[in-house]
């Protein structure tokens, strides 16, 4: 049976394929960093049963290794790999394999859905293929060998040379390679922290809450300002919903719930412009692209960002409160 451990085993081993090769070639810090995450991913099973019986020393490690990554992170500087070939050669092979580039790409996405539809029906004598929990996630790794092979098999390239060009991505990426996990995770503790009822009493304390436009006003706002920090609308939603949608605007003001969700979510896709938090869409993108100011998509999408936040804002006001 398939279960997300193995997904999170294989992750430690690519990890320490990265780490050890950055060690041969005397890359220390990045080598450190490299290594102690894949040890995190690698333990983290033993980390948690080890938790549930009372040791609580591995988890200690864990957290210190944590800190750990935030001290080294800062360390981690751009370098140029040796075998990323020059920039001719690279486009000479993009022309001669064409549109079948896009085949890996489209796998990924294929797979899982496949496997998030009917992975519960598979079965090898009498044995489920995949194990129900966190299916989703298991088809997005089984997804990705899949890709791999197939990015091989297109490029008519050995399997070890795909693993090598993941090792330089990562490297190129570095630590912004973790942001899309923290962030996550400030989302959760965000909410459980109970920042959305503390917005709420600052709310009704400072704020003119007769007036729906400026509830509006300041929800909209809020969704950009904390998807600014939090780098993900997702995880801005249910604090600014919590703290000012439902007590004010929804029960106190009657806006329409399903209007107000989903444009609130696009003016939080604002703040996803305009900040170096959303790493996945504005950083990792300037990192593949070997930009040389690694803030020029967030600059370049200032003017668009602003834009889309007026004209969001005036048809919320319109629409919101018919």
């Amino acid at each position: 049976m398939l279960r997300i451990e193995y997904a999170y085993w294989l992750i430690a081993a690519f990890l320490a394929y990265t780490g050890l090769g950055n060690l041969r070639e005397r890359h220390g810090w990045r080598a450190a960093f490299w290594l102690l995450l894949g040890g995190l991913f690698g333990g983290g099973d033993y980390v948690l049963a080890q938790q549930a019986v009372g040791n609580l020393l591995p988890a200690q490690i864990a957290g210190v290794s944590v800190i750990a990554l935030a001290l080294l992170a800062p360390r981690l500087h751009r370098h140029a790999h040796a075998d990323s070939g020059d920039a001719e050669s690279r486009l000479r092979s993009a022309i001669r394999l064409g549109h079948k580039l896009f085949v890996p790409a489209l796998l990924i996405p294929l797979v899982t859905l496949l496997v998030a539809l009917f992975g519960a029906y598979l079965s090898i004598a009498g044995y489920a293929v995949f194990a129900k929990a966190q299916m989703t996630l298991t088809g997005l790794a089984l997804a990705c060998l899949v890709a791999l092979f197939a990015a091989a098999r297109v490029a008519r390239a050995p399997v070890r040379q795909g693993i090598a060009e993941g090792r330089r991505l990562l490297d190129a990426i570095g630590w912004a390679a973790l942001l899309p996990l923290l962030l996550a995770a400030l989302g959760e503790v965000f909410t459980h922290s109970g920042v959305g009822t503390a917005i709420a009493a600052l709310a009704s304390n400072n704020l003119p809450t007769s007036s729906a436009f400026a509830c509006l006003l300041v929800f909209a706002l809020g969704m950009v300002l904390f998807t600014v920090i939090m780098g993900n609308a997702f995880a801005a939603f249910p604090v600014m919903m919590a703290g000012i949608g439902l007590p004010l605007l929804i029960h106190q003001h009657g806006a329409n719930p399903a209007i107000l969700g989903s444009m609130g979510m696009l003016c939080g896709y604002c703040g996803t412009l305009l900040t170096p938090m959303a790493a996945d869409y504005n950083l990792v993108p300037a990192a593949l692209l070997e930009l040389r100011n690694p803030y020029g998509v967030i600059r370049a999408q200032v003017w668009s960002a602003v834009s889309i936040f007026i004209v969001t804002f005036a048809m919320m006001w319109m629409l919101v409160f018919r």
